[in-house]
């Protein structure tokens, strides 16, 4: 037998098929869907989440949401002023000395200042005042000028230093001797005297009651004009006022020229609370 092949016939081997090319919109198509999916699945997921926590939430938590309750009543309020007053006299006196030199040099009118105001000091001391309640409220060292009368710069004639203190009188009828003692020993300035109460607490409590009682007497009369009643408080709120005379120190020269006691009238402080109420009505 010819075991030949045909002529023109030639031997190939087994034939394998080529794999077949992606068109490349398809491939162009898949990437970009590819990160856009998986993105979108994130965002499914995490609603999805979101919406199950917010249901299972109240239910596992044993604490189920609350709506409001459309049958509630409003609470109706009306809101007054009210005003308590007392007056009382004071038991305390606080007065505000000082001294005031003005020498050619800042160290001699300090110096000079310094000993009046020692000097006064231990006046105040001897008219029964504690070392706690005298208090050095004002230092001051300022220069004094000459400005004449032409058109010469002002010309540099010395120094002026003033020391304040302010002494608490407790015992109220010995403010006279206090602010005599001082005058005498070189206080040069009596600013004024304030007089109040050591511990208002007491009588601060009796003008609240009394603003109270005025606040309630208001409300009541505006509700029954209403036509409904007070039914409970629903805020308060307080201010409270103590006003102090004053003496000032208009009269001390004339005082200091006669050589007679100063006269002080105390008068009465006033212990002022004021609150705001609401009430409930209805």
């Amino acid at each position: 037998m010819n075991d030949s092949a045909p002529e023109g016939t030639q031997d190939q081997g087994p034939s394998v098929e080529a794999p077949r090319q992606r068109p490349r919109s398809d491939r162009v198509r898949k990437r970009q869907l590819g990160p856009i999916t998986f993105g979108r699945a994130i965002a499914v997921t995490a609603a999805a989440s979101l919406l199950v926590g917010l249901v299972a939430g109240p239910i596992l938590s044993n604490h189920p949401a609350l709506a409001a309750d459309p049958s509630a009543t409003q609470e109706h309020t009306v809101t007054v002023s009210g005003t308590g007053e007392i007056s009382v006299a004071p038991d305390v006196a606080d007065v505000v000395l000082g001294v005031m030199a003005q020498k050619p040099t800042a160290a001699e009118a300090q110096s000079a200042a310094a000993t009046s105001m020692t000097a006064v000091v231990a006046a105040v001391k001897k008219s029964g005042v504690a070392d706690k309640d005298i208090v050095t409220i004002n230092l001051n060292l300022s220069p004094v000028y000459d400005y004449g009368s032409g058109s010469s710069a002002p010309r540099l004639t010395g120094y002026q230093y003033a020391n304040t203190v302010k002494v608490t009188v407790r015992i109220i009828t010995s403010v006279a001797s206090v602010v005599d003692g001082a005058v005498a020993a070189g206080a040069t300035t009596v600013s004024g005297i304030s007089f109040r109460l050591d511990d208002p607490k007491a009588v601060q409590a009796q003008a609240r009651q009394l603003a109270m009682n005025d606040a309630r007497t208001k409300a009541d009369a505006l509700a029954s004009a209403a036509g409904v009643s007070v039914k409970g408080v629903a805020t308060i709120a307080e201010a409270a006022v103590q006003t102090n005379p004053v003496y000032y120190s208009g009269a001390l020269d004339q005082a200091k020229v006669a050589s007679v006691s100063t006269p002080i009238q105390t008068g009465t402080t006033d212990i002022v609370v004021q609150v705001t109420v609401s009430y409930l009505i209805g």
